[in-house]
């Protein structure tokens, strides 16, 4: 025998008609591409700030700016006729500041997710169940909850932009367009809202910034100084004209450095934020009871709670993939037609128990019928109301009987020759219904026939096709 050679076939097709079942592979989109506030982000969501960043640019510009003339003119000098620390105490509070602020400005400030539109509308429908705006007159529905804090009542203001109750100390942005937990406020010098997550970092950078621009105006008016007692003030200027500019720049922004950090500090150690502050939330002007119920009562304390406690998530989770709608489950493959199982199936189950209705008619049909018992003629086979032989089969309810297991197994095209209308030449002859037929004596009250009452019988279109055999077989059975 010759050996066989086998070649393999691959079972990859690329005819054109393969084609409409590929599935598409579709590119998950993460959170931040979909971001309804007016946020930017940068290194696929790893960096958020506030769509308006020109100013944190050149606060930016600022730092490198006036830090990098102090090393290239200022720290050789120094570290020469005073000691070398000058320029690395200068370089460590230096990367200090930078750190803080883009920690600052490229963290999440602790925006607040919106609501869902399921549940915008759930709370929507709980504040008309709770105003009652189903009683007569229009009157627009309180947006406030109040809670107790510490014995101290505050309000929860309802946010029309987020669809939800604001925690306490939260805000809604206005210029990012996102409520932020803990506001304090947007700064528009770090390009982003100082909330709770970032708020920390934020104190560290003015406070850390303030340090440095004393320290480099200081070694700057330091370095003027040594330099006018060799050479004369105004040769002095000429030789280092780098540090005029470093000084001028640091002669004008240390005074709001420092008393913004001053300012902040006094916050810090009582606990409140600067929108709180400014809107005299917990002043006693107010009120002798009016007091803040944020505050732990020691100014330790707050301050440590505020640098040291530990940073909560961030809540958006601007990273994450946006997820699919959730597919909806099969049919059941048992062969019960459930709720929303395809049209197939259920035409399948009708023919079936269709085919249950024929079996029933046969039998009643070949019991004897009692002389007492009144006939019904073909015509009255169609009365409103009756199901007639020639109306068509719908299914049968739940809880219908099974026939008896002595009844001959028939078949769907024996029943559909069996069980036929009449045909014109044949009106005379006299029918029952299966309802109205008499039960044989071996059938009692309790047996399954007696308790079918939604019985209904397959009928044709047509009553042309009708063979002259089955209607003489069936008009023998029924005058028995």
């Amino acid at each position: 025998m010759k050996d066989c050679e086998y070649s393999q076939i691959s079972t990859h097709s690329s005819s054109p008609m393969e084609s409409p079942h590929k599935k598409k592979k579709i590119a998950a989109r993460r959170k931040w591409e979909v971001f309804p506030g007016r946020n930017k982000f940068f290194c696929n969501g790893r960096i958020m700030m506030a769509r308006q960043t020109g100013v944190f640019y050149l606060t930016l510009i600022l730092i490198l700016v006036t830090s990098g003339l102090f090393f290239a003119f200022d720290c050789p000098y120094l570290a020469v006729k005073i000691t070398p620390a000058i320029p690395v105490v200068g370089g460590i509070l230096f990367f200090f500041v930078m750190g803080t602020l883009l920690r600052t400005s490229f963290s999440d400030p602790g925006v607040l997710p919106r609501a869902t539109p399921d549940e915008a509308a759930d709370l929507e429908r709980q504040i008309d169940i709770a105003n009652g705006t189903s009683s007569g007159g229009y009157r627009p529905p309180p947006r406030t909850k109040e809670v107790i804090i510490n014995g101290q009542t505050v309000k929860l203001k309802y946010c029309f932009t987020c669809k939800i109750f604001r925690p306490p100390r939260a805000s809604h942005c206005s210029l990012c367009d996102n409520c932020v937990e803990r506001f304090d406020h947007h700064c528009p010098w770090v390009g982003n809202c100082v909330g709770k997550r970032n708020y920390r970092f934020f104190y560290m950078f003015i406070l850390s910034l303030s340090f440095l621009t004393v320290f480099i105006f200081a070694f700057v008016i330091t370095h003027v100084i040594l330099r006018s007692q060799q050479t004369g003030f105004l040769n002095a200027l000429k030789d280092s004209p780098a540090s005029v500019l470093e000084a001028v720049v640091c002669f004008f922004s240390v005074w709001s450095i420092v008393g913004l950090s001053g300012f902040h500090t006094y916050l810090i150690s009582s606990n409140q934020t600067t929108n709180e502050d400014i809107k005299g939330s917990w002043s006693n002007k107010r009120g002798k009871e009016n007091y803040n119920p944020y505050s732990y009562g020691n100014i330790f304390t707050n301050c440590c709670v505020a640098l040291c406690g530990p940073i909560s998530p961030s809540l958006i989770d601007r990273r994450g993939y946006i997820q699919p709608d959730t597919p909806q489950p099969a049919a059941p493959s048992d062969g019960i037609a459930a709720y929303g199982a395809t049209q197939s199936q259920s035409d399948m189950c009708d023919q079936d128990q269709c085919i249950q209705s024929t079996k029933f008619v046969l039998q009643a049909a070949a019991t004897p019928l009692l002389q007492s018992e009144p006939s019904l003629t073909s015509d009255e086979l169609h009365l409103p109301g009756k199901p007639g032989l020639g109306t068509p089969c719908a299914s049968l309810t739940l809880g219908q009987p099974t026939p008896p297991s002595s009844m001959p197994n028939l078949t769907a095209e024996a029943a559909l020759t069996d069980v036929l209308p009449l045909k014109e030449e044949h009106v005379g002859h006299q029918f029952l219904t299966p309802e109205e037929a008499p039960s044989p004596p071996r059938m009692l009250a309790g047996s399954p026939l007696a308790h079918s009452r939604t019985m209904h019988v397959l009928g044709l279109a047509s009553q042309d096709s009708l063979h002259e055999d089955s209607v003489r077989g069936l008009v023998k059975l029924s005058s028995v």
